[in-house]
């Protein structure tokens, strides 16, 4: 029997490729995000389903899921991929775009599982992929409010996933670093080729989703080395700190 999967942020970027991957691997996939027109040619194009959906909006979430699981009243697997970036600081930053933030990066994810939550519960082993970040481990400017969006999201992450191990659940955390995206166009941030390099491509995420949830990995970091960076935040932070103040010294306070 094919494995039932919900996608959210499906209709670009990494979504895109995590459906095309769980897809091609025989998977009946049921993808979510805002952009409908998007969303419905790429659940054309792979057989699947498409539910137009807002995941900060909690109602709307829980209509859509219950639309899902009176169709498929198994889900054996969910991605939390929805998400948005946010270049902007906490103390002279747009109020609204760090609401959003908290309210699609974090939020969104909870209201997602909960809604879902009976369906994962009726399947013999089920498996939720929350898709962090970097960001989610290592904070500082000029995007401290959407790092925090992603520490709340790996908290939570960390926390749910203890909940659910004695349901059968497993939740994995996936940290892409820098990944080239149509949300989040990395490669432009470089002009030489070598710096080029370190951005990877969404297909590699969606990759390492696949082998997380088949070898139980519960936290990924992708591309793998940046999980030195995490090591680094924990065990010594005063240094990451002294260098992101040694970044932000042309911009003084106001």
């Amino acid at each position: 029997m094919a494995r039932v999967a919900v996608v959210t942020g499906a209709s670009s970027g990494i979504g895109v490729e995590i459906a095309r991957l769980l897809a091609a691997r025989g998977d009946r996939c049921i993808l979510l995000a805002r952009r409908a027109d998007r969303l419905e040619a790429l659940a054309e194009e792979l057989g699947g389903e498409a539910e137009p959906c807002d995941v900060s909006d909690r109602a709307a979430v829980e209509s859509v899921a219950a639309r899902i699981l009176e169709r498929h009243p198994r889900i054996d697997l969910l991605v939390n991929n929805a998400g948005i970036p946010g270049r902007t600081r906490f103390l002279d930053g747009d109020p609204e775009t760090i609401e959003r933030l908290i309210r699609i990066n974090y939020l969104g994810g909870v209201w997602v599982l909960r809604a879902f939550l009976p369906g994962l519960r009726a399947a013999p082993k089920a498996d939720v992929v929350n898709i962090v970040s970097v960001s989610g481990v290592v904070a500082g400017p000029p995007s401290g409010p959407y790092s925090a969006s992603k520490h709340a999201q790996l908290a939570f992450s960390r926390s749910v996933g203890v909940e659910l191990a004695p349901r059968g659940i497993t939740v994995h955390s996936v940290m892409p670093g820098l990944i080239h995206t149509p949300g989040f166009p990395n490669r432009r941030r470089f002009r030489n080729a070598a710096a080029q390099r370190v951005v990877a491509e969404p297909e590699l995420v969606a990759e390492r989703v696949a082998r997380a949830v088949e070898r139980g990995r519960v936290e990924q970091f992708v591309p793998r080395w940046y999980r030195s960076a995490g090591i680094v935040q924990a065990v010594a932070p005063a240094l990451l700190a002294r260098a992101a103040r040694a970044r932000n010294t042309s911009r003084k306070p106001s």
